[in-house]
């Protein structure tokens, strides 16, 4: 599929999704939301891609709804069912970040508001510039929370502190995002995507299974108790311990030197 809302580039095991409509601060209109399904499902079944980079165009993350497209719709002959836009959209690229066993860092370059919010809070790990700022916005124009918010940020930054930013519309800036523990690290704007590169670098080396497995129990521990949490993790260490990267990991170790890991 060939994208024109979207970049998409792979190097050295690391592909970067960057959701390229800066005219329009990259917010989301129907092609756009496609064309990153499109991309996550690619990743998730090419081998070769062992970590993912998404990013924004221009100076912004990503400002969630193209509002004009979104009202086009609504306004047209055949209406629209928000549910099904959410649960057919913005549901499936949340759901999918959270699902692909291969870490995604967000490197949030300027504002990310909205669904922009909800995606950035799904990705693992979350590099932010200086000029990042964040946003819920969904209040802002008499709206409840979508794409994973009210999941997602308080677990993040905690449930008062979530619940605070959803019902006044405050503006969170990258200082403020790293205190709340919503942005790993802060970087100054020209140094953002060599830190993400790098780190992404680095995962793309590391045991994938082994990554993608510990998304699984974390994903379940969000939702179940110590007993399940702990009777998941002992299932997914029967499954790591017979990968081909742990077994590389245990002869590095005795033998004293670095591994070299195959992803699976």
């Amino acid at each position: 599929m060939s994208y024109t809302k979207i970049l998409f580039t792979t190097d050295s095991g690391v592909a970067t999704i960057t959701l390229n409509r800066p005219d329009k601060s990259n917010a989301f209109d129907d092609e756009m939301t496609r064309e990153t399904l499109d991309a996550l499902k690619q990743i998730e079944r090419d081998e070769t891609i062992r970590a993912v980079v998404l990013t924004g165009a221009g100076k912004n993350f990503c400002a969630g709804q193209d509002l004009a497209a979104f009202l086009e719709r609504q306004n047209s002959p055949e209406g629209l069912s928000v549910r099904e836009h959410l649960l057919n959209g913005y549901n499936k690229v949340v759901t999918k970040i959270r699902t692909i066993e291969k870490p995604i860092i967000a490197a949030v370059n300027g504002a990310a508001a909205g669904a922009g919010l909800g995606i950035c809070c799904a990705c693992d790990i979350r590099y932010v510039s200086e000029n990042a700022k964040f946003r819920m916005a969904f209040i802002g124009i008499g709206l409840a929370p979508d794409s994973g918010t009210s999941f997602l940020l308080p677990r993040l930054i905690g449930y008062g502190r979530a619940l605070e930013m959803a019902l006044t519309n405050e503006l969170l800036d990258a200082r403020g995002a790293y205190a709340a523990g919503l942005a790993n690290k802060v970087f100054p704007p020209a140094e953002l995507m060599d830190a993400t590169m790098t780190l992404a670098k680095q995962l793309a080396t590391a045991p994938t299974r082994g990554i993608g497995l510990s998304k699984r129990a974390f994903n379940r521990a969000l939702v179940t108790d110590l007993e399940g949490a702990l009777d998941y993790e002992a299932y997914a260490q029967n499954i790591a311990i017979e990968t081909a990267d742990h077994r590389e990991g245990v002869h590095a170790f005795l033998e004293k030197r670095a591994p070299s890991y195959i992803g699976r």
